[in-house]
C-alpha cells in the first residue's frame, strides 16, 4: 500500500493531538516496510514550519528546542519526496475549481497521479474535496 501525507498527519508524531495514534500506526507501518508514503517537496519545509510555529506559541505543546530536534528525527522519517513543479499545473487547477491552496491541492496532485489515497489530518480540506476526490481520506476516518 502507499498513501500521500501531509504536514497535518506528520506533526502527530511529534505532537499530541487527537488521532495522533492512528498517524503513530502509519509511521511505524512506514518505519517496518508495511507502507510506502509519498509527499511533494515542499512537505520538508511545511513540517519544519509548523514545528517552529507550535515552539513559538506561548502555550507550546512542545519544550524549548524541541523543532529542531523533531525535524532532524522527520528528516530520517521522510516519505518519498516528488518534484512538485510537475504536478503544479493540476494542482492550480484543482486548487481553483474547488477554492483551496495551490499547497494542499499538491498532495491531491500527487495522490491521484500514484492513484493511491492522501490522508490528511485537515477535516475542512476532507470536506472540500472528498466528495470529488474520494481518495481524500481523513485521519480521523481510519480504524
Amino acid at each position: 500500500m502507499k498513501y500521500v501525507i501531509d504536514c497535518a498527519t506528520a506533526f502527530k508524531w511529534f505532537v499530541a493531538e487527537a488521532d495522533t495514534p492512528k498517524a503513530l500506526v502509519i509511521r511505524d507501518d512506514f518505519k517496518q516496510g508495511i507502507c510506502e508514503l509519498l509527499a511533494p517537496d515542499l512537505f520538508p519545509t511545511e513540517l519544519a514550519n509548523a514545528l517552529l510555529m507550535e515552539e513559538q506559541k506561548k502555550v507550546s505543546r512542545i519544550g524549548p528546542g524541541d523543532a529542531e530536534l523533531y525535524l532532524t528525527q522527520a528528516l530520517k522519517l521522510l516519505p518519498i519526496i516528488h518534484d512538485a513543479v510537475p504536478l503544479l499545473p493540476r494542482a492550480q487547477e484543482i486548487a481553483k475549481q474547488h477554492r483551496q491552496s495551490v499547497y494542499d491541492c499538491l498532495y491531491v496532485a500527487l495522490a491521484e497521479l500514484e492513484q493511491c489515497e492522501f490522508i490528511t489530518a485537515d477535516i475542512k480540506l476532507v470536506n472540500a474535496l472528498q466528495p470529488v476526490f474520494p481518495f481524500v481520506v481523513s485521519l480521523a476516518s481510519l480504524p
